[in-house]
C-alpha cells in the first residue's frame, strides 16, 4: 500500500489488545486475523502461522451497522461451526444446507458454500449489541463462489474464502476461538515525501499533528467546515504560513494524498472521507499517527481526566529550559509557542516528545511511551471502570516510567510506580506551599518552586511534570528557573484584562472537577464570581447532567452568578433534545443564582449592568473558538 510494508499478522493482533473494548489482555493460544488492509486471514497458534488466505471482506467497508453492508470490526469469536462433513459445494441458506450442490458455473449470486464460522461480537457499541450486533447480522467467515474476487473487498458483509481454504481453515479452529477484523491501515512514512491530508484540521488534537509533520519535514494539508464557514481568516493564515495548505471539505484534499488522517469526531459522511473510500486512500485515525510518532523515540505521554494539558505544557517548558531540544504535541495552545507566531500546539525538536493522551475517545491504550502519567481518574465522557481498564493497557505499554497522583481512584497502578503529591508516601512531594491570587510557592525536597499560575490545582500539575521530568533524567535544580517562567496555557484560567475593577478571565473547564477547580481559584481573588458556562456537545452534556448540577450548587458561592449558555453544536448526527434552559433550572432548584442565556449580546450587557468592583467574570467552556471573543465583548462592555 503506497510502498509500505506489510505489517504480520502477529503484530496486528498484539495492537489489537489495545483496542479500548478488547476482551482480552494478552493473545489467545489460538486467534484468525482477518486484515481488511491486505484482503487476507491468518491463523495464528502460540504466535506462529498456521496458515494464511486471501480473502473478500465487504465491498461498502468496515462498519459495525445494521443493514450497512459492512464487515464488522474488532473482536469476535467462533459462535457455531456450521457444515462439517458436508459436501465442499454445498449450497447453505440462513445456515441450513440447501440441497444443492455448486458446480463452477458462473453465478451472479454471494452463494455461502461448503463451511460457515458465525461469529459473535465482542466489543459493546462496536459489534455487539442493538443496532450493530454481528451476530444478529449473521455475519460468517464462508467458502464462495466469488474465488477470482479474493483479493479485493467485495463481500456484502461477511468474510470469503475459498472452498479448500474454508475447509482447512474449519478443520483447524473450535467454537470460541477469538477472530479479530482489524479494519486499520498501516501508517505510511509521514517524512517520505508523500502528502497526509487532515480532515478537521482546525481541531486541536489535528491541527498539532499537521504542524508536528511539517515541522518534520513532512507534507501536509487540511480541511475543516468550521474554517468553510469563514470568519476564521487569522487560524488559516497561521496554517499556510507554515506550509499547511487549507482547502475545503469538499473531498478534493484526498486527491494523491498518502494518507487521510481523522479523528473520532469525523464521521463516515465527510466528503473526504467518502473521497478516500471512493479512491482506496489509507484513512488514519489521528491516534495511529500520534502512535507512530510516540514509539520512534524517548517520549513521554500524560494522561488522565483533569490537567492533561498543563502538565505537557510544564514538562515541555522543563524539558526546554534543561536544554533536552523537547518536541511537544498538545490539545492546548503554550503561550510561550504563541508569542512566536505559533498556534502554540506543537512544536518538533531533536529531544524527547512530550503529548496528550486522550482517554476520551479511546485512543490512550494505543501509546507506547517511555514515561507514562497518570494524573487522576474521575467521571468525564465515560464511566471510571472504563476508563481504568484503559489506563490498566496504557499501563502495560509503557516502556520505562510510570508516574501516578494520589487520585485515590489510581492506588492500583501505584505499584512499582513514581508518586508524586502532597503525602507522606509520594516520591516526588510537595510541601510548604502557599498559595496566592496570582500564583503559588512550594518545595520539592531542598528546591524552592516558585509558580506564576494560581491554584493549587497547578501546584498539582507541577508535582505531576517534575515527577515525569525527574523519570527522564533532568536534576531537580534544573527545573525550577523553567517553571519560575512558565508563561502558561491558552485558555486555562487566562486574564483577559480589567475594566471598572472587575477583571475578566478566560477558562478551558468543561468537567465538574476543572469547573470547581476554576471557580476555587476565583474566589480566591474576587470576592463575587460572574461565571459563564458553555456546555460542550449534546452527549457529554447528557452523561454529566447530574454531575454538573451537583458541582454549581456547591462551587458557586451564594452572591455568585452563573449564565449558561446553549449547548455547543460542532456538527453531525448527535441528538439534539436537551437545553441549558433545563441545566440552569435544576441549579436554581437547588438555590444558586443561573440563567439561560442563549443571546450572546444581551449577555454581555447584562453582565456589565451587574458587575461591581472586586468582581471576577470567568468565562469557561471547551471546543467553541469563539469563547474567547466572547469575553473579549464582556471587557468591552465592562469598559
Amino acid at each position: 500500500m503506497r510502498g509500505v510494508p506489510d505489517r504480520s499478522a502477529l503484530d496486528l493482533a498484539r495492537d489489537a489488545l489495545a483496542r479500548p473494548h478488547a476482551p482480552f489482555r494478552s493473545l489467545p493460544a489460538r486467534v484468525l486475523v482477518v486484515d481488511v488492509a491486505t484482503q487476507r486471514a491468518t491463523l495464528l497458534e502460540a504466535g506462529r502461522e498456521l496458515g494464511s488466505w486471501p480473502v473478500s471482506t465487504a465491498r461498502a467497508g468496515v462498519g459495525g451497522e445494521q443493514d450497512s453492508g459492512r464487515t464488522p470490526p474488532g473482536w469476535h469469536r467462533i459462535d457455531a461451526r456450521i457444515g462439517a462433513g458436508a459436501d465442499p459445494s454445498t449450497i447453505f441458506d440462513s445456515r441450513q444446507p440447501t440441497g444443492e450442490r455448486w458446480t463452477g458455473a458462473a453465478d451472479a449470486r454471494d452463494l455461502i458454500l461448503g463451511r460457515i464460522l458465525w461469529l459473535d461480537g465482542l466489543e459493546p457499541g462496536v459489534n455487539q449489541g442493538p443496532g450493530h450486533d454481528s451476530h444478529d447480522r449473521y455475519i460468517y467467515v464462508h467458502g464462495t463462489n466469488h474465488e477470482p474476487r479474493l483479493g479485493t473487498p467485495d463481500s456484502h458483509g461477511c468474510i470469503r474464502l475459498a472452498r479448500a481454504d474454508m475447509l482447512a481453515l474449519f478443520e483447524r479452529v473450535a467454537e470460541g476461538d477469538p477472530v479479530i477484523v482489524v479494519d486499520e491501515a498501516p501508517v505510511p512514512d509521514p517524512l517520505a515525501g508523500g502528502r497526509f491530508h487532515y480532515a478537521g484540521v482546525a481541531g486541536s488534537g489535528m491541527s498539532a499533528l499537521a504542524q508536528y509533520q511539517v515541522m518534520r519535514g513532512g507534507r501536509a494539508s487540511g480541511s475543516d467546515r468550521g474554517l468553510d464557514r469563514g470568519g476564521r481568516d487569522a487560524e488559516r493564515a497561521r496554517f499556510e504560513a507554515l506550509g499547511i495548505a487549507i482547502v475545503p471539505q469538499d473531498g478534493r484534499g484526498v486527491a494523491d494524498a498518502a494518507a487521510l488522517v481523522v479523528s473520532t469526531a469525523v464521521e463516515r459522511q465527510v466528503p473526504d472521507v467518502a473521497a478516500a473510500l471512493a479512491s482506496g486512500t489509507p484513512i488514519l485515525h489521528r491516534a495511529q499517527l500520534l502512535a507512530h510518532w510516540v514509539a520512534e523515540r524517548p517520549s513521554m505521554a500524560v494522561t488522565g481526566t483533569s490537567g492533561k494539558s498543563t502538565v505537557v505544557a510544564m514538562a515541555f517548558e522543563i524539558l526546554r529550559g534543561a536544554g533536552r531540544d523537547p518536541s511537544v504535541i498538545t490539545g492546548g495552545e503554550l503561550m510561550s509557542l504563541q508569542r512566536a507566531g505559533l498556534p502554540g500546539n506543537a512544536w518538533a525538536g531533536a529531544g524527547p516528545l512530550v503529548v496528550e493522551a486522550d482517554e476520551s475517545d479511546g485512543s490512550v491504550v494505543r501509546y507506547s511511551p517511555e514515561v507514562g502519567v497518570l494524573l487522576n481518574l474521575q467521571r468525564d465522557h465515560k464511566e471510571p471502570a472504563e476508563v481504568g481498564a484503559m489506563f490498566e493497557t496504557f499501563r502495560g505499554r509503557v516502556r520505562g516510567t510510570l508516574v501516578v497522583g494520589e487520585d485515590a481512584a489510581l492506588e492500583r497502578f501505584a505499584a512499582g510506580a513514581l508518586r508524586y503529591g502532597f503525602g507522606a508516601g509520594a516520591d516526588v512531594r510537595g510541601t510548604r506551599v502557599t498559595l496566592a491570587p496570582a500564583g503559588s510557592a512550594f518545595d520539592v525536597a531542598d528546591v524552592r518552586f516558585t509558580l506564576p499560575v494560581p491554584g493549587r490545582h497547578n501546584v498539582e500539575n507541577a508535582l505531576a511534570a517534575i515527577a515525569a521530568c525527574r523519570a527522564l533524567g533532568v536534576p531537580l535544580q534544573a527545573m525550577a528557573t523553567p517553571l519560575e517562567r512558565f508563561a502558561g496555557v491558552a485558555r486555562r484560567f487566562q486574564s483577559i484584562g480589567a475594566a471598572r475593577g472587575v477583571e475578566v478571565v478566560d477558562d478551558f473547564a468543561h468537567n465538574p472537577a476543572k469547573l470547581a477547580a476554576a471557580l476555587a481559584t476565583a474566589h480566591a481573588r474576587a470576592r463575587r464570581v460572574l461565571a459563564v458556562f458553555q456546555p460542550h456537545g449534546f452527549g457529554p452534556t447528557r452523561f454529566l447532567w447530574r454531575e454538573f448540577v451537583e458541582t454549581f450548587a456547591s462551587a458557586l458561592a451564594p452572591d455568585d452568578r452563573l449564565w449558561l449558555l446553549e449547548i455547543f453544536y460542532a456538527g453531525g448526527t448527535a441528538e439534539r433534545n436537551l437545553s441549558s434552559s433545563d441545566l440552569a433550572a435544576e441549579i436554581v432548584a437547588r438555590g444558586r443564582h443561573a440563567a439561560h442565556a442563549p443571546d450572546r449580546a444581551t449577555l454581555a450587557h447584562a453582565i456589565a449592568v451587574e458587575a461591581q468592583p472586586g468582581d471576577l467574570v470567568l468565562v469557561m467552556g471547551a471546543r467553541d473558538p469563539s469563547l474567547t471573543a466572547l469575553a473579549q465583548a464582556i471587557l468591552a462592555a465592562l469598559g
